[in-house]
C-alpha cells in the first residue's frame, strides 16, 4: 500500500467531509490554489478543475496562473513539466504514484547509452517523459505539434525520437523522415486492435473511427481522423458525423459528450479480456487520482514535486525550442 493510500485509509477511518466538492473548493480558496486536470481524469475531477486540457496546455496554464499553488490532476511527468515551467510555484499532485508507461519505460541510464550509440543525432522527446529525459533532449514535442517540430529540423540532421515508437512511426510516415525510435509504447493505446475497430465500424454504419497517433498502425490505417486528444475533441464538435468510435483513453469521452450531447461516442477498446492485455481503455495511472486524494492533497499540501535547479534549467531548454517553433 502506498503512502497516499495509507493516509487515505487513516483519514477515511476518521471520516472525510460529507461534501467533498464543497470541501475542495473551500481549501482551494484558502490555499490560493488552482486545480488543473487532464482529459483522462475521472469526470468528477474534470468538473472541479479550473482548467482541463492536455499536458502542455495544462503546463502553460500553470505558468500563466497567478495562483501560489498548482494542484496537478494528471500523472507525474505532467506535474514535473509544470514545475519546470513554473519553478517558483508549489506543484502538488493527488497521488505521487500516478506514473506513465512511456515515461517509466525510458529510464535515464538506458537512454544515455542509447544516445551514445547514435552519435550525431538530435533527440526529440515526446512530452511523456521524465524531467531527466527532457534534460537529455534537444527538443520536446507533444502529439499536437510533433510534426511541426520534426519538420523544423534540417533534413540532413539524423534524429532520435522517443519514447513512443508508434507515434514515431506515424511521424516518419507523415514527414518522410527516417528516425531512430526508442522502443516504448503506451499501455492504453496498445489495447486497441484492428479486429475490434472493424467490428465496431461494421456494427455502426456511418460511424467514424478517430484515433490517437500512439495507437498501433493496424488501427490507424482504418481511422477517419488521427490527432491529439484535444484535436480529436475539436474534430467531433466540427464534424457533421453523429457517431464516433474513439481510440484513446476513455476520460476524453466526458468532454466529448458535454460538447456534443446529441452525438454518440463508442469506446474502441476490446470487448473481452482475451482480445488484448487490457479489457478497457482506462489508464490506471490517471485513475489513481480521486476526489478523496485531491482533498487530502489540498489539506496537507503534499505530495509535492521538487526538482533540482540544474535539472529544471536543463529541461527548460528543449521545451523552449519547441515553443519557439510554435
Amino acid at each position: 500500500m502506498s503512502a497516499n493510500d495509507t493516509l487515505l485509509q487513516k483519514t477515511t477511518e476518521e471520516s472525510l467531509p460529507e461534501d467533498l466538492f464543497a470541501a475542495i473548493e473551500k481549501l482551494k480558496r484558502e490555499r490560493e490554489a488552482v486545480i488543473l486536470a487532464h482529459y483522462y481524469q475521472d469526470a468528477d475531477i474534470q468538473d472541479l478543475a479550473d482548467t482541463i486540457g492536455d499536458s502542455l496546455v495544462l503546463a502553460r496554464a500553470a505558468q500563466k496562473s497567478s495562483a501560489k499553488v498548482i494542484v496537478f490532476c494528471g500523472v507525474h511527468f505532467m506535474a514535473e513539466t509544470a514545475k519546470i515551467l513554473s519553478p517558483d510555484k508549489k506543484v502538488i499532485l493527488p497521488d505521487v504514484n500516478a506514473g506513465c508507461s512511456l515515461a517509466q519505460g525510458c529510464p535515464k541510464e538506458e537512454f544515455v547509452k542509447f544516445k551514445a550509440e547514435h552519435k550525431g543525432h538530435v533527440v526529440v522527446s515526446y512530452i511523456n517523459t521524465t524531467a531527466a529525459i527532457k534534460a537529455l533532449s534537444d527538443y520536446v514535442c507533444t502529439s499536437g505539434n510533433a510534426k511541426a517540430v520534426i519538420e523544423a529540423i534540417p533534413k540532413e540532421q539524423p534524429i532520435i525520437f522517443g519514447p513512443d515508437k508508434n507515434l514515431g512511426r506515424y511521424l516518419s510516415e507523415q514527414t518522410g523522415r527516417k528516425m531512430v525510435l526508442w522502443p516504448g509504447t503506451c499501455v492504453v493505446h496498445e489495447t486497441f486492435n484492428e479486429r475490434r475497430v472493424l467490428e465496431l465500424l461494421e456494427q455502426n454504419p456511418g460511424a467514424e473511427l478517430i484515433a490517437h497517433p500512439e495507437c498501433e498502425e493496424p488501427v490507424l490505417r482504418h481511422a477517419h481522423y488521427i490527432g491529439s486528444t484535444k484535436a480529436m475533441l475539436d474534430y467531433t464538435q466540427k464534424s457533421p458525423v453523429q457517431t464516433f468510435i474513439v481510440a484513446t483513453e476513455i476520460g476524453i469521452l466526458h468532454q466529448m459528450r458535454k460538447a456534443s450531447p446529441s452525438k454518440n461516442f463508442i469506446v474502441a477498446a476490446p470487448a473481452t479480456l482475451t482480445e488484448a492485455s487490457c479489457g478497457c481503455s482506462t489508464c490506471e495511472y490517471m485513475k489513481l487520482n480521486t476526489l478523496e486524494k485531491l482533498y487530502l492533497c489540498l489539506r496537507d499540501m503534499r505530495p509535492e514535486i521538487e526538482l533540482a535547479p540544474e535539472l529544471i534549467a536543463a529541461a527548460q531548454k528543449p521545451i523552449k525550442r519547441m515553443v519557439a517553433i510554435g
